[in-house]
């Protein structure tokens, strides 16, 4: 099975590492100082868990310097990078590739969908604790690393059988790696943390002890937690547990000093997923009425400060 995975970075370099050590045609998608690190040295996962994994040589490129036809696609890119994605998706993929989105952001696969008919985009998303270290050497410091991929309700269930193939591919690679019927459900479980986590860490200023402890950011990051569960439960959406309880043990198992990827990125000055992670729980609490005071203070904040 050829893969293609773009984006090298914590989520796609991660998984790249891991089929590639396990011995599956993988190519990523880079550019860059991390791109040239890679052709020159490999690419380096460092592990707290168990041994690196060195990947070398790599098969990296950039979008222009892909000319395949992969069997399943990857998109491991920040929300802000789908339009890109979207085009060069539109010019690789063919009728049996299988395009699978493991971003941050709820319903991208969706978005994905409406703009490439006549491709099959799952959704997906991706439990995982990673981030470039350093051009060409991604750093997974804690074990997690789980994938769930699914079909959204009503979609039909074209190259089936390559998503089974698949889920067997990430599972052969010591990836905890499931297909689900219910990825709408997982999908926006997994988005009740990532989204109030990104969201509070921001707007307090929080790294991942202060979550950890009694007090107003850890009951901030509780109702943000509930806002999202309630928009879930208004879409007809059943979870199998509470989605704060889910949260809290997520939260409390992370060491300290940990911040998200969204205030990084808003520290630098660059562009972040806060319209993805933010004010897309706005949009979702009119279209099902439900009400969001957490989220929209968050955004109206993010609104003033210009957080892009």
């Amino acid at each position: 099975m050829k893969i293609l995975i773009i984006g090298a970075g914590g989520t796609g370099g991660v998984l790249g590492a891991y089929m590639a050590k396990a011995g599956n045609d993988i190519t990523l998608i880079a550019r860059g100082r991390h791109l040239a690190a890679m052709k020159e040295k490999g690419l380096l996962l460092e592990r707290s868990h168990g041994e690196n994994i060195l990947i070398n040589p790599v098969k990296a490129c950039t979008m222009n310097d892909y000319h395949e036809t992969p069997d399943v696609i990857l998109v491991c890119v920040k929300y802000y990078g789908i339009e890109e994605c979207i085009e060069f998706i539109r010019r690789v993929a063919g009728k049996e590739t299988l395009v699978v989105p493991i971003l941050n952001v709820y319903g991208t696969g969706r978005i994905m969908q409406e703009r490439l008919p006549g491709i099959t985009c799952l959704d997906g998303c991706m439990y995982v604790f990673g981030m470039i270290k350093e051009p060409g050497v991604i750093s997974q410091p804690q074990r997690i690393l789980r994938v769930f991929f699914g079909y959204r309700i009503n979609q039909e269930h074209h190259l089936e059988d390559k998503a089974r193939a698949f889920e067997k591919v990430l599972q052969d690679a010591e990836i905890d790696g499931h297909y689900t019927e219910h990825i709408e459900r997982d999908a926006l479980q997994k988005f009740s943390f990532v989204s109030p986590m990104g969201a509070a860490g921001l707007f307090f200023n929080a790294q991942s002890q202060d979550f950890q402890s009694e007090g107003e950011i850890r009951d901030f990051f509780k109702g943000m937690i509930a806002e999202v569960q309630a928009i879930g439960v208004a879409m007809g959406l059943e979870f199998k547990k509470d989605l704060v309880e889910i949260g809290l043990k997520l939260v409390d198992s992370y060491g300290p000093g940990g911040t998200t990827s969204m205030q990084r990125d808003v520290a630098a000055g660059g562009q972040s997923e806060f319209a993805g992670l933010v004010d897309t729980v706005v949009e979702l609490g009119k279209t099902y009425d439900v009400p969001v005071p957490l989220y929209s203070k968050v955004s109206q904040w993010g609104k003033e400060k210009g957080i892009k």
